[in-house]
């Protein structure tokens, strides 16, 4: 296990920091204490795979990705009585996309630029911080601006872990915020890539993917399993095909040195009965395939789902969403969910002719991509069953129900540099890292759409840019109307209700009490009925709802969390809708019934 001693760059909590700086001689203010360690309860992975209703243990709160919980006090019958019970300032080095954790009454917030906060759930008081030293050139070879998002952090047994801009993956003592173990995943001076998105615990292994920056080489795009408990890598796996393994056919003859850019930079789903890891992938950099072997080659594993056996992450089988020239990723959340397939064929546009409708089904579902289609696969073995498409999109002109292969719109295609297209959606995505939900109550998911497109064309720039693309974004042909939240039936594929609003939703978060939260990038953090999408509750929080929604509950009574910053895509949006003018300030906000 490769340490960072030898660099003078480690994370401390702020208690102890306080004290180097004042034995330096360093005029500072008295050192924040951590307060005494709290009688704590291991968290087990049976205690993952079924954990408490009170609790939010990850990014989706379970495995399967749903963003759902089964606390049911606040309601549709009384959600308009919520109040506001505490608040707090997070770290403003950079973009806040933060989940909170909740377990046993503390709340654990990742904040930008590796800043990890342990918060009392009921009052808002600080328990412990950990601020990460980082080397000052690491966002410079990384990613520039984007390089400081921290969406996730895991917990297990008493350990918070998290993966690092500097390329790291370590944890914390969950009681006092102290450094435990670190271990290098890639050295970021030779194989950046942007860890934005923590990882995901599996039967006591770390499991975390990252985006692979173009100079880093097909070596940085990889995902990676840690022990848990010591940091000990247990297994990677490439995520582009090396000379002479199955798929370096569909690269046409590029050296391995040039395959690029082909990142899972959202977390993975899991399921324990089949012990498989559901994960997507991002496009190729650059993004048009005339300038990398060839418009007709698939170059995988791109724009796909990836099947993985969590033991050893070999592929079991894979699915390819869209041969991808326009930078329109599909690495977003993956439902999973046991549920009787039946299409209609009035409303869903292509299903497998083999299907017989009314069977249940271990489904993989959702809009894992920025195309806004929904795929439905049979999660055990990637057979396609149904897609549809959602927002407006030209780039996919049909999928065959019997084999699942997507056909991509000709005259889409990059042939030749300076070649503009309008392309439906815009890169920035009808779907992007905002998350939707799925609820049992309802079997149906809820997803936050943008009706937007962009003119692209494809620079003639040595592939020096990130994707060789130029982009213009505009408003979906026939509406003033960006944002959207989208509720979509898992058995039929029916769209049940649309929310439709100027300004562009975030991500979501559904509740057993028949209430689906979402913010927006106007700061407007809201709860719809789950049935009808009727507005039932609204609050400005001031700046874009940019982290993920959670519920929890504290000594029986619920809370409600939103997360508020400069998220992403939200400067761009707000270019698209110019009279809205939010602010930016990186926030918490914690929301319960009057007691």
């Amino acid at each position: 296990m490769r340490t960072r001693a030898d660099r003078s760059h480690h994370g401390l909590p702020v208690a102890v920091l306080g004290v180097l700086a004042f034995a330096a001689g360093a005029a500072a203010p008295p050192p924040l204490q951590a307060q005494a360690p709290r009688e704590f309860v291991p968290v087990t992975d049976a205690m993952l795979q079924a954990p408490s209703d009170d609790d939010w243990l990850m990014w989706r709160r379970t495995l399967d990705g749903w963003g759902y919980s089964p606390l049911d006090q606040i309601d549709r019958s009384n959600v308009g009585d919520l109040r506001l019970v505490w608040s707090r300032a997070l770290s403003a080095g950079g973009r806040q996309q933060g989940t909170p954790l909740v377990y046993d009454g503390v709340l654990y917030m990742p904040n930008p630029s590796d800043v990890i906060q342990a918060i009392d759930a009921v009052t808002g008081d600080l328990i412990w911080e950990y601020r990460r030293s980082l080397p000052d050139d690491a966002c410079e070879r990384i990613l520039p601006g984007v390089c400081t998002t921290n969406r996730n952090l895991a917990i297990y047994e008493n350990l918070i872990i998290d993966t690092s801009v500097d390329e790291f993956i370590f944890a914390l003592d969950a009681r006092t915020g102290e450094l435990v173990w670190e271990t290098e995943v890639l050295d970021y001076t030779t194989h950046p890539a942007n860890q934005s998105t923590g990882p995901i615990i599996v039967n006591g292994m770390a499991i975390s993917g990252r985006s692979c920056m173009p100079a880093g080489g097909p070596d940085a795009c990889v995902v990676t399993a840690h022990d848990a408990r010591t940091g000990e890598e247990l297994w990677r796996r490439r995520t582009i095909p090396r000379p002479g393994e199955p798929g370096d056919e569909t690269w046409g003859g590029v050296p391995d040195a040039q395959r690029r850019h082909v990142g899972t930079w959202m977390a993975p789903s899991y399921d324990p009965a089949l012990n498989l890891l559901f994960i997507g992938t991002s496009v190729t950099s650059p993004a048009p395939k005339f300038m990398i072997g060839g418009a007709d080659n698939r170059h995988l594993y791109h724009n796909s789902t990836l099947a993985l056996d969590a033991d050893t992450g070999e592929i079991v089988w894979y699915y390819q969403h869209l041969n991808d020239h326009w930078d329109l990723d599909h690495p977003f959340e993956r439902l999973l969910v046991d549920t009787v397939v039946r299409p209609d064929s009035s409303a869903v546009s292509w299903i497998n002719p083999r299907l017989r409708p009314g069977e249940e089904r271990q489904v993989m579902t959702g809009i894992p991509g920025k195309t806004g289609i929904v795929y439905t696969l049979d999660r055990a073995t990637g057979e396609f069953l149904w897609a549809t498409p959602t927002v407006a999109q030209n780039v996919v002109s049909g999928i065959d129900g019997a084999t699942g292969a997507v056909s991509e719109n000709p005259e889409l295609v990059f042939g030749s540099f300076g070649q503009e297209v309008l392309a439906c959606p815009t890169a920035m995505g009808g779907k992007d890292w905002e998350a939707g939900a799925y609820s049992p109550r309802t079997n149906t998911m809820y997803m936050p759409l943008r009706n937007a497109c962009a003119r692209m064309a494809a620079l003639d720039d040595g592939a020096r840019s990130l994707y060789s693309l130029s982009m213009r974004n505009e408003l979906a042909p026939g509406t003033d109307q960006l944002g959207s939240v989208w509720a979509i039936s898992a058995e039929t594929g029916v769209t049940a209700w649309t929310h439709q609003q100027r300004t562009a939703t975030m991500s979501l978060a559904a509740t057993a009490g028949g209430l689906v939260f979402v913010g927006d990038v106007n700061g407007r953090f809201k709860a719809l009925d789950d049935e009808t999408g009727e507005v039932l509750w609204e609050v400005n929080l001031g700046s874009p709802v940019s982290g993920f929604p959670v519920t929890y509950a504290v000594g029986g009574r619920q809370y409600v969390v939103a997360g508020t910053g400069t998220g992403g895509n939200a400067s761009r949006w707000t270019a698209m809708t110019p009279e809205i003018r939010p602010s930016d300030g990186n926030n918490i906000f914690v929301f319960a019934l009057p007691e």
